[in-house]
């Protein structure tokens, strides 16, 4: 599962690519398949003839059934919510749930502390592709430095290289005070990038103007991509060397790791330009660091971990005592000793365990918070 069309396409080819033939039978499933073609999915995951498929949240609306769910990946896994991943969970057989796999450059806060208690087996890869190059980040906040960013990118076009300006809205609007991509785009073909080629992507164009404009892009027809964050993921174009973010400070850590790995997938040294106040502590993150862990690690400490048993996914733990996360080493502790308790007495039946075993059942029946 990937959290859009553009993402799960390139899994499914890549998919393809791998398992060639009729050998494992893959399909893809998005809020674009035909209604037809999506009757027909529909039917063969329900018998099983079909083993293997691609999608987006289109796999966990509620027509969707599998004959035995067995594995599930979720890529871009902070992208979804706590409960759109519990829905993937329950399309397995009742009673199980299935293996999971979950992928992501920046873990959500949540997820970090739940690999923390060891509810999450954790794989890093530290290392970068063969043959890329680091990028750089600048946090750029008044005018004169404004001036040196688009200096800097007019430098990066002009050696033949592409750029990319994310702003946060689509359109202008009175009750936000933000870069708007269709004036950024306007405002810019007349101005600092009057000398070359712009277009426009947002997620409100129609599906064949979006493509479009990316196939421009991506066959270097385009100089410079103004767009929102529909660019987030699955955009792979090895020739862009600059990420520019307007109103950065409008993201979170995870989405502007994100977004700056749009940058950096060639051999070209990349840069990345963050148009925000200097003083903000998530963007001087990102200006100090490229390790997707040790920037949700600084996450985990400025928005909190959320609930881990419940569905919010930032703000601090409701625990009667601990203080995160100073007191990280007692909860591993704590966890180490409740996985022995379970080996030892599932059901928590001893009577020692008797208060125990009721502070859990109390705790189950409390309202979770949405």
């Amino acid at each position: 599962m990937a959290p859009t069309e553009t993402l799960a396409e390139q899994h499914f080819a890549t998919l393809q690519a791998l398992m060639p033939g009729s050998l494992v039978p893959v399909a893809l499933l998005t809020g674009s398949t035909p209604a037809g073609r999506r009757a027909d999915l529909l039917g063969k995951l329900r018998t099983g003839e079909l083993k293997l498929i691609v999608g987006t949240h289109a796999l966990i609306e509620e027509p969707v059934e599998f004959e035995r769910l067995a594995v599930a990946v979720v890529d871009e896994q902070h992208r979804f919510g706590v409960r759109q991943r519990a829905a993937l969970d329950a399309k397995a057989p009742a009673g199980l749930a299935p293996h999971m796999l979950h992928m992501t450059a920046t873990p959500i806060p949540r997820t970090l502390y739940l690999a923390n208690f060891g509810a999450l087996d954790v794989t890093t890869l530290r290392e970068l592709p063969k043959g890329r190059q680091p990028i750089v980040t600048h946090v750029v906040g008044g005018e004169r430095e404004r001036d040196r960013a688009y200096d800097r990118i007019r430098e990066e076009l002009r050696a033949g290289h592409q750029a990319f300006v994310v702003c946060p809205l689509v359109s202008e609007s009175e009750a936000l005070q933000a870069r708007a991509a269709t004036a950024e785009f306007e405002r810019l073909k007349e101005t600092e990038l009057a000398d070359f080629r712009v277009v426009l992507l947002h997620g409100q164009m129609r599906p064949r103007e979006k493509a479009a404009a990316m196939e421009e892009f991506a066959a270097g027809g385009a100089d410079v991509l103004v767009a929102t964050t529909v660019i987030e993921v699955g955009i792979d174009v090895p020739n862009a060397t600059v990420m520019l973010v307007e109103d950065a400070e409008r993201y979170g850590i995870s989405q502007l790791h994100q977004l700056r790995g749009r940058v950096g997938r060639g051999e070209d040294p990349s840069l990345c330009l963050l148009f925000g106040p200097a003083e903000s502590p998530r963007l001087q993150a990102l200006a100090r660091h490229t390790d997707g862990f040790e920037l949700a690690a600084i996450d985990l400490a400025l928005r909190g971990e959320g609930e881990l048993t419940g569905t919010r996914q930032s703000g601090l733990a409701r625990f009667r005592f601990a203080r995160l996360p100073e007191d990280a080493a007692i909860l591993e502790r704590a966890h180490a000793r409740a996985a022995a308790l379970l080996r030892e007495d599932p059901g928590l039946r001893a009577p020692e365990l008797a208060l125990l075993a009721a502070e859990l059942e109390a705790a189950e029946k409390e309202p979770v918070a949405a």
